[in-house]
């Protein structure tokens, strides 16, 4: 098949309306999907039970080091389970702090706590006049959404196959006092799957902010998400390359076991330099008595240590592999070629993005949904909700079943289809 942009009007119109009716009779099936975030499917769960059954009345409740875990004490963590997050992260328990069952709380908690308290001795940032954010983007909604929240000012940077564009992360961090942070999810980003090369993340470890107080926000929310064995992304520990760098306070990072166990009742960790850890503690102390240790003992009772967690994830991506090689074959069957559309192909995480002709994002998300299936809203991958050239969708895999997933992406395709011919009839 041509590119759509080579046919002609008469061409486009009769296309458009064979594809019109494939539309209203898809339209009739009812399909109920919902592809618009990444959860975890039931047969993903499904795997994790055994997590319920290594405590019960009769476990004993203590660490290796005899703490009783159903009391008070270790605001910060068990030691073991210090060494677990720590091992995922790749970096040393000395600088992990294990909270609660999620990582987007510590997250917020960190921005608020600089808000009102400030970083390590600096100006709250509720007295400055202007805080801004740098955010690669398409990138992660929740994260915009904790800064939108707070009433900083964000400011989008485009992301490559490499990372962020480090030039422009490099000149805005010089150069602005007011820059005060920047997000990242440095291994499969939401959405596009990109993992940092060597070189950006030594470029992160390497600024020179103007500003005393700015932090990296290294959300490395799948550390351990690879779809493959053989073709598995590698990422390099930022903690250790700020410390090479002369930047040890530069970085916080977040990782969770949300997609590892379960979501919303898995274990979540900060690692961070020891000045920076002390400083999150002073407002733990007043915050909270302690979180859940014994979550934190069910996890290291079931995953004993970091082998354990790489066994549940092979388990995790034989479940998902099958269903991004199924949305990847489709688009590449259905619009190779058409010029209409461009699509990443992953080795891990839990998103692929979809670049749909500039003005059609917003269409084709209410097209699906009008049939059906529900997408991720067009634009929430940018600051603000607002995508400048209304081409980004972030396509979920994970939740629906193989079969569910290939009705989903075959209504997709068609209303991608339909959307850029209505576009292209537009232009003539």
């Amino acid at each position: 098949m041509k590119a759509y942009q080579e046919l002609s009007r008469e061409e486009l119109m009769d296309l458009k309306s064979q594809l019109e009716e494939e539309y209203e009779e898809a339209k009739r099936k009812g399909l109920a999907l919902d592809m618009s975030r990444g959860k975890p499917s039931v047969a993903q769960l499904q795997i994790g039970m055994g997590l319920m059954d290594v405590l019960n009345s009769e476990s004993d409740m203590k660490t290796e080091g005899g703490f009783d875990t159903r009391n008070y004490g270790l605001m910060d963590g068990i030691p073991e389970a210090k060494k677990l997050m720590a091992d995922m992260m790749q970096v040393d328990p000395e600088n992990v702090i294990v909270c609660g069952n999620a990582s987007l709380p510590i997250m917020y908690d960190t921005v608020s706590r600089s808000m009102t308290h400030g970083v390590m001795g600096s100006t709250p940032w509720c007295k400055l006049d202007n805080v801004k954010f740098l955010c690669p983007a398409p990138g992660y909604d929740r994260h915009f959404a904790i800064t939108q929240h707070f009433g900083i000012e964000m400011i989008t940077v485009p992301m490559s196959p490499e990372g962020p564009d480090m030039d422009m992360v490099e000149k805005l961090v010089a150069e602005d006092a007011s820059v005060k942070g920047i997000w990242c999810v440095p291994k499969y980003s939401n959405p596009q799957g990109y993992t940092y090369s060597d070189e950006t993340v030594r470029r992160f470890a390497a600024l020179k902010p103007a500003a005393e107080d700015f932090r990296i926000y290294w959300d490395n929310a799948y550390a351990v998400h690879d779809l493959y064995d053989e073709k598995s992304d590698s990422l390099l520990d930022i903690l250790s390359e700020c410390e090479k760098a002369g930047n040890p306070d530069m970085v916080y990072e977040f990782a969770s076991t949300s997609k590892v166990s379960f979501a919303g009742a898995g274990i979540a960790a900060v690692a961070a330099s020891r000045a920076n850890l002390d400083f999150m503690r002073k407002s733990m102390t007043i915050q909270t008595i302690g979180y859940d240790k014994v979550n934190q003992l069910r996890h290291v009772r079931y995953f004993r240590d970091i082998q354990g967690i790489r066994e549940q994830m092979k388990k995790h991506a034989a479940i998902l592999r099958p269903k991004f090689e199924a949305v990847i074959q489709v688009l590449e069957q259905e619009l190779g070629g058409l010029g209409i559309g461009q699509w990443t192909k992953p080795n891990g995480g839990y998103f692929i993005s979809f670049d749909a002709m500039e003005g059609c994002a917003k269409a084709i998300v209410a097209k699906c949904k009008e049939a059906g299936v529900v997408l991720t809203g067009a634009g929430a991958t940018f600051p603000y909700g607002k995508d400048p050239k209304d081409s980004n969708i972030r396509i979920a895999p994970s939740f629906p079943t193989p079969e569910e997933m290939a009705q989903a992406t075959d209504l997709f395709v068609l209303c991608v289809k339909l959307v850029s011919l209505e576009k292209l009839l537009e232009r003539e």
